[in-house]
């Protein structure tokens, strides 16, 4: 488990040279993101199953996709998830997303139960580093994988770079993407505020 944690750890350092890009790749794209090994991981790692994201069939503004849960069997259709909801595109060699990911986990630790916080690891084809740096960030909040970029192939607005926020409000409406980059939980409070019109912070009182 180390040996294997350490390699990960390694492969991660390297591709954070190549930056966070969104660009699909240029490969036969065949990605295994529950092979045995990740589900372990994730489940070690305390990282909540994507079976806890409600998806009612709610025809929400976002693609009639079904992404694969990272780290274990199954699937999520993005359309179907009920809002309001924070949806996080991310990358283990994005290394703006290393220092976002600790600010979202300690706003879904105190304010998860009102605004749902989603993962959607992107365009990234390791995902066992992918788990790792949701281990090493302390993330319990679900996510989801793209890792081939079946998003690029339908019509979603979806940002130029990583990270970025999808926003889906309790009606379904969809935000443009927002460029993340936030540091602390005070940052996403407020970009809830402003794209959902939610204070989360009155209801903690």
């Amino acid at each position: 488990m180390r040996l294997r944690a350490a390699a990960v750890a390694l492969l991660a350092a390297g591709v954070l040279l190549t930056g966070c890009d969104s660009v699909a790749p240029s490969f036969a794209c065949k990605v295994d993101v529950a092979a045995k090994d990740v589900v372990g991981d994730r489940e070690a790692a305390g990282i909540a199953s994507c079976r806890t994201i409600p998806a009612t069939g709610t025809d929400a503004g976002l693609p009639s996709v079904d992404l694969d849960c990272l780290g274990e069997k199954g699937s999520v259709r993005l359309d179907a998830i009920k809002g309001p909801a924070i949806l996080n595109f991310w990358a283990s060699n994005c290394g703006p997303c290393r220092k976002e990911m600790p600010a979202l986990q300690d706003f879904y630790a105190a304010h998860g139960d009102q605004v749902r916080v989603i993962g959607v690891n992107y365009l990234d084809t390791y995902p066992g580093a992918a788990i790792d740096l949701a281990r090493q960030s302390g993330v319990t909040y679900p996510s989801l994988a793209d890792a081939c970029g079946d998003l690029q192939k339908t019509d979603a607005e979806l940002g130029k770079g990583l990270p970025f926020f999808l926003f889906v409000s309790a009606d379904g409406t969809v935000s443009r993407p927002h460029v993340g980059g936030v540091t602390t939980a005070d940052e996403v409070v407020a970009l809830v505020r402003e794209e959902l019109g939610i204070d989360v912070t009155k209801a903690a009182k």
